[in-house]
């Protein structure tokens, strides 16, 4: 059977359910997504100086750390969705990923208290991964529970496109810091103000969330006294939907979680660490491809209602894992000098000297500036302390007019990508599972799939393209990509094998 129209039946009251299950979602992955976006700075920030790429990668585990936890927050704030009811679930979530993003932005840098700082922040972003592994599921519930049927998949698209609007969101708020303070401040403190700026997020959001009713769905089931006493039990300890959970995970989230994270994270990491496209340039990249995109989700969602969820998923699937290879070679061709042709003339060196302290010693830089045909601006610069040069070389390339608007194409087929697969999902995890456990049964695949599978692929991409460096391996930097080609391979085998077309029944429903 369908999952049954719910009040409120008008459209009004479902724009009103996506309106406010929205907004909330879209804070909490903005609280969630500003310490990968601000990555670069972060390394620098909380782990020491002396290795930047230990220290980015360290960053990169810390990001994936939050991911790592979301399943455990899936089943603690699942299990109590189940029990007490939606809306006050994801009401506690939203403050738990508030206070913790606002102490992040809080904490000293490893100057200050040393090997504390990135042990606090560590802690911090466990808190965060708790909170979103809790967030999610109520929220698709919620919405899906107030559709109309034959809409579900329209209407619950509306809560797929606030992951990437909350991207969007931390890219623009820290383009829009840096760009009023200047970079030298916003590297030194300024990174801070996008994580202090949560708090006010999110009292907005609570505000909202108050005047939110309970599911209606969940009312009724409650109030005929079939509310699951032991959700985790029956989600997990019967065989029948234990399969449901292991489909849900290898035949769709964890494939959909490595073309989410591909397409715009790893995109942001490969454009700034292998291209070293300038900062600024390299987020404005990511930010039109996302702003364009951004409307397939609901495209999808609603095509999912009428040809079925698992083959758009499934055909977006299929296009990262023989496209991704190509699209990469071609993002670091458009940022790679060797074939690009220098305006020698035009090249320009400067050294800058500064005096450590009361000592007799000098802080000197070279800067370099070299110039090339088609726009692209190349600048080099290397820290020396006295006659002793310094390891650290900053490597900073901004695109050309023509070389930008192509990788912001080739960023934008990525996440059109992202919207083939993330755009149904939700409707379809709701469709598998019965209401009395619904909260708990697709908030786990879904999270592990995400937090999992998807949450590593920045770290071990990049960690699968320094080993590679180091091994002197062919095309190194395409090396990151067979992690998510071969996860989403294997999600799209066994969903065309074992997911039904159209998947729009559930257990009880």
């Amino acid at each position: 059977m369908r999952i049954k129209q719910s009040a409120p039946s008008e459209a009004t009251g479902v724009w009103r359910v996506i309106t406010a299950s929205s907004v909330g979602t879209l804070i909490e992955w903005y609280d969630f997504y500003i310490f990968g976006s601000l990555a670069t700075i972060l390394s620098a920030q909380f782990f020491p100086k002396d290795n930047p790429t230990a220290g980015f990668l360290s960053t990169l585990a810390t990001f994936a750390a939050g991911f790592i936890v979301r399943p455990f927050g899936a089943l603690v704030f699942g299990r109590l969705g189940d029990l007490v009811g939606r809306k006050y679930t994801f009401l506690l979530t939203l403050v738990l990923m508030g206070g913790s993003t606002f102490l992040i932005g809080c904490v000293p840098d490893y100057e200050t208290i040393g090997m504390l700082a990135p042990a606090l922040v560590l802690l911090l972003r466990l808190v965060q991964g708790l909170a979103l592994g809790g967030e999610y599921g109520g929220a698709a519930t919620y919405v899906a529970e107030h559709s109309p049927d034959g809409k579900r998949g329209y209407f619950t698209s509306f809560i797929q496109t606030t992951a990437t609007l909350g991207l969007f969101v931390s890219l623009g708020v820290i383009l829009l810091t840096r760009q009023a303070m200047g970079t030298d401040a916003f590297t030194s403190w300024g990174w801070r103000v996008p994580f202090l700026l949560s708090s006010i997020l999110v009292g907005v959001s609570i505000y909202i969330r108050l005047k939110m009713s309970e599911s209606p769905i969940f009312q009724k089931l409650k109030s005929e006294g079939k509310v699951s006493t032991n959700p985790l039990k029956e989600s997990f300890g019967k065989k029948a939907n234990l399969k449901m959970v292991l489909l849900a995970l290898f035949g769709a989230t964890a494939g959909q979680g490595v073309i989410w994270y591909t397409g715009q994270f790893y995109a942001l990491s490969f454009i700034q660490k292998v291209c070293n496209v300038e900062f600024a340039q390299s987020n404005y990249i990511i930010a039109i491809a996302l702003m364009v995109a951004t409307p397939f989700f609901v495209i999808f969602g609603g095509l999912s209602d009428r040809i079925g969820r698992r083959n758009i998923m499934l055909a977006g699937m299929l296009l990262g894992v023989l496209t991704y290879r190509p699209i990469y070679r071609a993002m670091y061709n458009l940022a790679d000098l060797k074939q690009k042709t220098e305006l020698t003339f035009r090249r320009s060196i400067e050294t800058k000297q500064e005096r450590i302290g009361d000592t007799k010693e000098f802080n000197a830089t070279i800067s370099s500036v070299s110039y090339f045909d088609d726009g692209t601006v190349y600048r080099e610069t290397q820290p020396k302390t006295g006659a002793v040069p310094g390891t650290a070389v900053v490597k900073e390339v901004t695109l050309g007019d023509e070389s930008f608007w192509l990788m912001t194409v080739l960023v934008f087929i990525q996440v059109l990508y992202v919207t083939m697969v993330y755009g149904p999902i939700a409707a379809f995890l709701v469709e598998l599972f019965p209401t009395r456990i619904r909260y708990t049964s697709m908030s786990l695949p879904y999270h592990i799939g995400n937090g999992v599978f998807g949450g590593l692929t920045p770290f071990i991409a990049t960690s699968l393209v320094e080993t590679a460096k180091k091994t002197n391996t062919l095309e190194a930097y395409l090396q990151g990509l067979w992690y998510p080609i071969g996860i989403a391979a294997v999600c799209f085998v066994i969903g065309a094998l074992y997911i039904d077309k159209k998947q729009y029944k559930t257990a009880d429903d």
